[in-house]
């Protein structure tokens, strides 16, 4: 394992692609994130894939259940190998406070919560009856859930100096949303890898920058540079 601190999402529909993919640029990143899509497909499988690439995993299944069902299936997801697990914050402190309890009980899994999904905007979220802008709901759900234990969270770029400055240096935040360029998706509330982490961000999560080059290796390589060099490590 590196030091990078970019985080590739593995979002390959077949585990055939997603381990050739992992393969390729196992020396270039420093985490495998293993979403629904290859979940859904492989399940147990995809996340092994972090052990072959000698990589670990962020298994972003964004759980929002019962508090039960949840911390159940935190426990299982620390036995597969996985080294962070998103939940959804909106889940409320009990789910919570039960989630982040159980992985420190098992000690392998760290909980990440979700705030506000990137593909969310202010208009998204009054459409959904939920008054205020992303930046003030992600601090708002960022607070409730640090004071149930957890100390990982995912934001936005956009967001990530707020939540920097509400909750301190020992919070763990995971910024998906980066791009080496502009380009239109889903995804509208972006960043470079650089403001990233001049906003504040430990991880990168990066998926299809890195994916869709024409040389996956050559574009993880890159980005990784670009944080160390952001970080001043480079």
């Amino acid at each position: 394992m590196n030091d990078s601190r970019v985080a590739f999402a593995l979002d390959l529909p077949t585990l055939q692609e997603a381990r050739a993919m992992a393969h390729g640029v196992r020396e270039d990143v420093g985490m495998l994130k293993i979403g629904l899509e290859l979940f859904v497909e492989a399940g147990p499988q995809a996340v092994g894939l972090g052990a072959e690439a000698g990589l670990p995993v962020f298994l972003d299944l964004k759980l929002h259940d019962i508090p039960e069902t949840v911390e159940r299936a935190v426990a299982r997801a620390s036995a597969l190998g996985a080294r962070m697990l998103t939940v959804h914050a909106s889940g409320g402190p009990s789910m919570l406070r039960r989630a982040a309890e159980r992985a420190r009980k098992e000690g392998q899994v760290e909980i990440v919560a979700v705030t506000v999904l990137t593909s969310l905007d202010a208009s998204d979220l009054a459409a959904m009856g939920l008054e205020g802008d992303p930046a003030a709901r992600v601090v708002s759900l960022a607070r409730m859930a640090w004071g149930e234990g957890v100390r990982a969270f995912v934001c936005s770029p956009h967001e990530a100096g707020a939540l920097r400055a509400a909750l301190g240096p020992d919070a763990t935040l995971v910024t998906p949303g980066v791009r080496a360029y502009g380009g239109g998706d889903d995804q509208k509330r972006t960043m470079t890898a650089t403001e990233a982490v001049h906003a504040g961000a430990d991880w990168i999560v990066v998926g299809r920058p890195i994916r869709d080059a024409a040389d996956p290796a050559a574009a993880a390589r890159a980005l990784t540079h670009e944080v160390a060099r952001a970080r001043g490590q480079g």
